[in-house]
This record gives C-alpha cells, sequence and structure tokens, in this order.
C-alpha cells in the first residue's frame, strides 16, 4: 500500500476553518497536558477513547468532544477519521497512539492532518533507523553486539516499539540471554518472531535522564523542555531489598515504566545535552525530512566521567513529559510562566496559523 500523499493532507488541511480548530488525540499516554494546553490556548479538545478510559478526562474536564470507540485500534477507521476531520481536527501524537493505530496505517491509510513529522515514527521503533540516526548525528550511543552468541559483559536487551521497557533484559552471558528470553515468552511479553528482532547492546552503568526537547519548525530551533527520570518495576522493588535478600526472593528484574519523576541535571552538562539536541536535529532533516517536528526526547545514562550517553529516543511527545503539567525549570526559563510540552506544542500550531505557515508544521 502506498504511502500517504502529502498533498492530500494539505488539501484537507486547506478545507478547514482555521478559526475552529481542534486538537485531537487518543485517551492514553501523554494526552491530559495536551488537552489542557490546547485549551489555555483556546484551541477546542477531542478524544478518541475506549469504553471505561474516559474518567480522567471527565473529572479534569479537559476534552470537548468524546469518540467512544470499542479499542483504541478504531482511531483508523473510516468513520472516526471522518468525524476528526468534520471537526477541524490537527493531531497530537504519542506512545499510546503510535502502538494503536499501528505505523502502517499511520504511514498509509490515516488521513487526518497530524502535527510532527509522520515519517519520522518508524525511526524511533526500528532499531537500525534509530541507530544510524544516532550515529551519523555523531552523538554518544552504547556500543551494539550483533549476536547473541558474543556476549561476553552486561548488556541490556530491548525490542522493537513503544513498550514502555516491558520485555526490558540484562544478561552477563549468552546462556542467561536465552534463559531470560524463554522467560519472557511464558510471560507472553514476547512472541517467537520478536527474539530477532532483540535489539542488543552494551549497559551503561549511570544515572537516567529523559531529556525533553521541542523544535520550532517555524524559528528552526531546538528548546530544552524538561528532564525526568522514570520508576520502573521490578527493579525498583529489587533495589529497595537488602543485597542478603535479593536472590531468595526469586524475581527477574524487569523495567516495566510505572510511573516519572522530575529532575534537573547539574548545570554543567547542559552543554552536552544542548549538543546532543542540535545534532539530532541536523541530521534529521537530512535523512528523513523534514525531520524532527514539535516534541521529542533523548533517553540517556549519565556515567561518572560525566558522559552523556544516547541509548534510545522518541520521535513524538514521551510520557515523560506528564511530569510538567505545569511546566519545568527549563520551559519556565524560556517563557517566564509554567509552560508544558501540550501548551507549547499549542502554542506552535496558534503561531502557524497567525503566519500562515500552518502546513510547515503538519503531515
Amino acid at each position: 500500500m502506498s504511502k500517504i500523499n502529502r498533498q492530500g493532507i494539505l488539501d484537507i488541511l486547506d478545507g478547514y476553518d482555521k478559526e475552529d480548530i481542534t486538537i485531537a488525540t487518543l485517551g492514553s499516554h501523554s494526552s491530559l497536558h495536551m488537552f489542557h494546553g490546547a485549551k489555555a490556548e483556546g484551541f477546542k479538545t477531542a478524544i478518541v477513547c475506549e469504553e471505561g478510559r474516559e474518567v480522567p478526562y471527565k473529572r479534569f474536564n479537559v476534552v470537548d468532544e468524546y469518540i467512544m470507540v470499542d479499542k483504541f485500534s478504531d482511531i483508523v477507521n473510516d468513520d472516526v477519521q471522518q468525524q476528526l476531520v468534520d471537526m477541524n481536527s490537527i493531531v497530537f501524537p504519542h506512545g499510546s497512539f503510535v502502538a494503536y493505530a499501528g505505523l502502517d496505517n499511520i504511514e498509509t491509510i490515516f488521513n487526518v492532518p497530524m502535527f510532527g513529522n509522520r515519517d519520522i515514527l518508524r525511526w524511533e521503533a526500528e532499531r537500525d533507523l534509530e541507530r544510524k540516526l544516532m550515529t551519523e548525528s555523531g552523538i554518544r550511543i552504547p556500543k551494539k553486539i550483533n549476536n547473541p552468541n558474543e556476549i561476553d559483559s552486561t548488556v541490556m536487551v530491548k525490542f522493537p516499539g513503544a513498550r514502555g521497557g516491558r520485555g526490558y533484559f540484562v544478561a552477563n552471558s549468552t546462556d542467561e540471554f536465552n534463559e531470560k528470553i524463554d522467560a519472557m515468552l511464558k510471560r507472553n511479553w514476547i512472541e517467537e518472531e520478536d527474539i530477532k528482532e532483540a535489539h542488543i547492546e552494551e549497559y551503561v552503568l549511570g544515572c537516567n535522564y529523559c531529556i525533553h526537547y521541542f523544535f520550532s519548525g517555524l524559528k528552526d530551533e531546538v528548546e530544552l523542555m524538561g528532564i525526568d527520570s522514570r520508576y520502573e518495576s521490578t527493579i525498583d522493588g529489587l533495589v529497595r531489598v537488602p543485597a542478603k535478600d535479593q536472590l531468595d526472593i526469586g524475581a527477574d528484574p524487569s523495567y516495566v515504566i510505572t510511573g516519572n519523576h522530575p529532575v534537573v541535571m547539574r548545570e554543567s552538562l547542559l552543554p552536552q545535552v544542548f549538543d546532543i539536541g542540535d545534532k539530532i536535529t541536523e541530521t534529521a532533516k537530512e535523512l528523513v525530512k523534514p525531520g524532527f517536528n514539535g516534541p521529542f526526547c533523548m533517553q540517556t545514562l549519565v556515567n561518572d566521567d560525566l558522559e552523556v550517553v544516547v541509548f534510545e529516543m522518541s520521535a513524538r511527545s514521551d510520557g515523560g513529559t506528564n511530569t510538567f503539567m505545569n511546566g519545568s525549570a527549563y520551559s519556565y526559563l524560556y517563557h517566564g510562566e509554567p509552560l508544558s510540552m501540550g501548551r507549547r506544542m499549542a502554542m506552535e500550531i496558534k503561531n502557524g496559523i497567525k503566519e500562515d505557515r500552518l502546513e510547515e508544521i503538519i503531515t
């Protein structure tokens, strides 16, 4: 199936009433601050939501229109798309939207205007593309191990897609890799066909910092919006247990993300942070035009040499943006007021309309 025709999306956008734009997304992941930020900037909001999952949005009163579906993946159905278009909707993508709508569908049949670059979403999901982008940007990334039989030190094993850490594990040998793969299969966390997609890389010992950027296509500028770290189960539970008792528990450490907390980096590390953002956005412009557009996240570890090592990226709003719904230390410095990622996204849409350049930031 052929990819979405850009001109077709622009034709739909051209037919919109720019004075009556609706910001829409799937009711999950990081949508609360998207809706709140959109309303703060004067836009209407619309949610596509599974029955039973609408409670937070009603309690917080951040949504104007509800499109209730049997399952989140129904967002790509023709009738749902038509409802979104009829409301002059611009969709804000996030991790759950990508996971449930499906990359193939987003690229080929989802004919609703989206903020950002829909083509770059595949570059976060496919490890080889992700690594190509980071390697050609010249940023520090972990060494890749190409074959499980080559494991001779501690490695991290990951799988494609936005899994929220599910299925990730640490191994120290080929035998341990195989044992943990079998355990993941038994828990139905992965399937047989996933095994060949396992991405194995050196384990970098350091503190976790997930750095949230916003690239403004209108200003051609990278902004540092916030930083978070993650609460991960069961690894965080295990480290609360004395070392002598950990083996008795019998649980395999896993890295399923259950929450996020805001952090700041020591100021002397920020030049590296901005350098990473500048390099990755410039390379993305060449490899997957128009490159990053709007929010993205670089997930990093900082070792005791004070080196910022990037191990993963999100090419859309990352779940950690929930930690600064009322702004972060960094977004405050830009704008002098509390500012969420969702509101920054809405501001870009508003500026695109005001400057008659909306088509530059929509795909």
